[in-house]
């Protein structure tokens, strides 16, 4: 007779995670970034935007927790596959953009803004877009960068030298300090958010998903706290992110219209999609509230 399976107790897992130190953890949580890479590189080819969407997550997460663990992990090495990194998130970043747009335009508010203003250029973008992006995918480049990274990460120069320390910190006072200091830098950049431009909206909007995906990882890929404990922090850095991603998407749906051959014709119509201002503010709104509950969320 098989028997029932066991589960995981929070107890357990913390027990686990205890027993984890820095380097041992940066490798668990980056080698799920790299299997995940590969488990949609055959969908990303064949044009499947979500699996698009999902390699740019992994690659995102992955520099998320480089940049969480830089004191220990970045050595030469990294600085030549951050390079090769950035050439990869070319191509899927403009693949990416032009499925958000498309998405947009057939959208039943914007379809017949998108038609009179915009005309088929988005279609053709996106086509090209996704050609550029197969050929890097499939090249002899982009399968050294996934074989590097991945070696990289089990044995590059930066563990030797970690293993070398004598008394290398503890997982949970690293993390827990390392989390405090991105909330306060969130908190800091974002003080004046309304007035911000686009740019540093976009970087804003950077360091809150990495200030996510760090809290998601460090709950669900090393347990360092139980489901629900960083949920203070991360309901806010969530929905600040998706804000200011939405109000950014909205932003180049409708700057799509300003270069179009049907503007520089002088075809009449709104500027911008319908509802565009309302919804611009609402999102600004929502953004402006997140960062005030991250603010007042505290230290972790």
């Amino acid at each position: 007779m098989r028997g029932r399976p066991t589960r995981t107790s929070s107890r357990d897992k913390a027990a686990e995670a205890a027993g984890l130190d820095c380097a041992t953890a940066f490798q668990t949580m980056t080698l799920g970034c790299v299997a995940d890479i590969k488990a949609h590189h055959s969908s990303a080819c064949a044009g499947d935007a979500e699996a698009v969407h999902q390699i740019r997550v992994a690659i995102t997460r992955l520099r998320a927790a480089v940049a969480f663990f830089t004191p220990i992990v970045v050595d030469a090495e990294w600085r030549r596959l951050k390079q090769e990194i950035a050439w990869l998130n070319g191509p899927l970043g403009a693949a990416r953009d032009s499925d958000v747009v498309v998405e947009y335009a057939r959208r039943k508010r914007y379809g017949a803004w998108a038609q009179r203003m915009i005309g088929e250029q988005l279609d053709q973008r996106q086509t090209r877009d996704h050609r550029r992006l197969v050929r890097c995918l499939r090249s002899v480049r982009t399968q050294r960068l996934i074989a590097a990274l991945a070696g990289w990460i089990r044995q590059g120069p930066w563990l030797a030298r970690y293993q070398r320390r004598r008394h290398a910190e503890a997982l949970q006072p690293y993390c827990l300090r390392e989390l405090n200091r991105w909330r306060e830098r969130l908190v800091r950049k974002g003080r004046h958010l309304k007035a911000l431009g686009a740019s540093r909206r976009h970087r804003l909007r950077i360091k809150a998903k990495r200030f996510r995906y760090m809290l998601e990882a460090l709950t669900e890929t090393v347990a360092l706290r139980g489901r629900g404990e960083f949920d203070h922090l991360h309901r806010p850095a969530k929905r600040l992110q998706r804000a200011l991603g939405d109000m950014r998407d909205l932003e180049r749906f409708a700057g799509l219209a300003g270069g179009s051959p049907q503007a520089d014709n002088g075809k009449r119509g709104k500027k911008h999609p319908p509802g565009y201002r309302r919804r611009r503010e609402k999102l600004l709104g929502v953004a402006v509230a997140a960062h005030l509950d991250l603010k007042r969320a505290g230290a972790c």
